[in-house]
Parts: structure tokens; C-alpha cells; sequence
């Protein structure tokens, strides 16, 4: 659904109650997208806000569905703009929000940063918001930033992937079956490299049991920050993650 028609900005049901909201970004060559994840229940989370600049069409969307001031979690993967740009915009839409993010981004930059005190999470910790379970993942550096750690919910096996499988284009599909893994591997060195830039990936020498850790969680979805959602089996979700961090390690 077209929520905004001069950005594009559009919302879609990817899980039962998971909601994509995307925003075509026209400045990067061959077209980019910004995505945040809406989880509607009891206590409504959204994962990621965005810039500051898109609040306004990003709220736009998730009235289409449920009223901003009903959100009582805003969380993000790391600290980035695109990340959590407009956190202080949501905290002051939705008075009973609060942050969640790992305990490492609390501590060096949102309990600073933020409006409104975190709430920082474990490795590992359970996070009910209704009648769904969520747990955080831990995951420095994967693919970029100490503070870096994923949210899984158990209940729609919806792993929230963040910049793992960035893809380049406008996220046309709002969710796809299909390998990603080439097209995220494909814009990791096509973009950075023309402006003589290294690509996203810390490049960890110990990354491989994070990533085993993501794969083993079983996810059917991955809620991707840029480009398409996917939807598939547990084994092939596995199979994506693992061989992405094989050719991450091996260039």
C-alpha cells in the first residue's frame, strides 16, 4: 500500500503482524531503499526509525496501520543514522516508547543520545511484547559496529536482519523466495569501491560463530534494512547466512 505517492513510501504486511514500511532513495546509483519494521501487539515495537528527514513519511505509514502514540519500544541494530536518526522524533510521538537496543549501545551512545532512558538488552535475553516472544542477539561487528545485535521473533521465526543482506535497487518486492546472497554480495563491492571506499563488512576473523549462531536460529523471514524481506525455509535462511560470511571472510 502507497502510503506517501511523491516519495513512494509504501507499508506491507511481510509475517502475520510484521509490517514493512519502505522508502525508494533515489541518490544512490541504481536506486536504494530505507525499510523499517512495525511488530504489532500488545506492546508495539518498531525496528529501525531512519533518518530524521524521512520521520514524517515513516509515520505516515504506520498510521495507515496503528496510531504512533500506541508504540512502546523503538529499537535499532546499531548506531547509525539510518538506524535510529529519528529515534528522538518517535520517543516524542509516542510518550510511552522507549529505546531498545544491545547493552553496549546504551552505554556509549544512546543513554546520551536519546530523550528517554534505553532499555538496553542482553545476549541472549527474552523480551515479551504480548503474544509474541522476542530475543536479542548480540552480534559485534556483523557486518559493522561493537554495539551491533539483531532482534528473532520465535513467534513468526522473523529474524530482523538489518544491513546483513543490504541489497541495492528500490526494494520493489516487499518480500521475495528468491537467493540473496548474490545481490547482497553483488552491491557490498559494487558500491563502496567506485568511491574508493572499503565495503561494509568489518571483515572479523572470528565472525564464522555469530553468523552460525544467526543461522541456527531457525529464521523463515529476514527482515532486511535495504531491499526485499525474504521468506523460505529455516535450512535456506542457514545456508544464505553461512555463505555470505564464507565469501565476506575470503576477500
Amino acid at each position: 500500500m502507497i502510503t506517501n505517492t511523491q516519495s513512494g513510501t509504501n507499508i506491507e504486511e511481510i509475517a502475520n503482524g510484521v509490517y514493512r514500511v519502505n522508502t525508494p532513495f533515489n541518490e544512490v546509483p541504481g536506486g536504494f531503499s530505507f525499510n523499517q519494521y512495525l511488530i504489532v501487539d500488545d506492546e508495539p515495537l518498531v525496528f529501525h526509525t531512519g533518518f530524521r528527514r524521512m520521520f514524517p513519511l515513516v509515520r505516515e505509514a504506520i498510521e495507515r496501520v496503528m496510531p504512533m502514540e500506541k508504540l512502546r519500544y523503538v529499537a535499532f541494530s546499531h548506531f547509525e543514522s539510518d538506524e535510529c536518526g529519528a529515534l528522538n522524533d518517535f520517543l516524542d510521538a509516542a510518550p510511552n516508547a522507549v529505546p531498545l537496543c544491545s547493552r553496549v549501545a546504551a552505554l556509549v551512545s544512546i543513554g546520551d543520545f536519546a530523550d528517554r532512558p534505553p532499555r538496553p538488552m542482553a545476549d541472549g535475553e527474552h523480551l515479551s511484547i504480548g503474544r509474541r516472544d522476542l530475543v536479542w542477539i548480540d552480534a559485534p561487528h556483523i557486518p559493522h559496529g561493537w554495539e551491533t545485535g539483531y532482534l528473532f521473533d520465535a513467534t513468526t521465526r522473523t529474524l530482523f536482519a538489518g544491513d546483513i543482506f543490504t541489497q541495492g535497487g528500490f526494494g520493489v518486492e516487499p518480500i521475495v523466495e528468491s537467493d540473496l546472497v548474490e545481490p547482497s554480495d553483488a552491491f557490498r563491492l559494487g558500491f563502496a569501491a567506485p568511491m574508493g571506499l572499503p565495503d561494509s563488512w568489518a571483515h572479523l576473523t572470528d565472525g564464522e560463530p555469530i553468523i552460525n549462531r544467526l543461522a541456527s536460529l531457525g529464521a523463515t523471514t529476514l527482515a532486511n534494512m535495504h531491499g526485499s524481506a525474504w521468506h523460505g525455509s529455516s535450512e535456506t535462511s542457514a545456508a544464505m547466512l553461512r555463505e555470505l560470511a564464507r565469501r565476506v571472510a575470503n576477500q
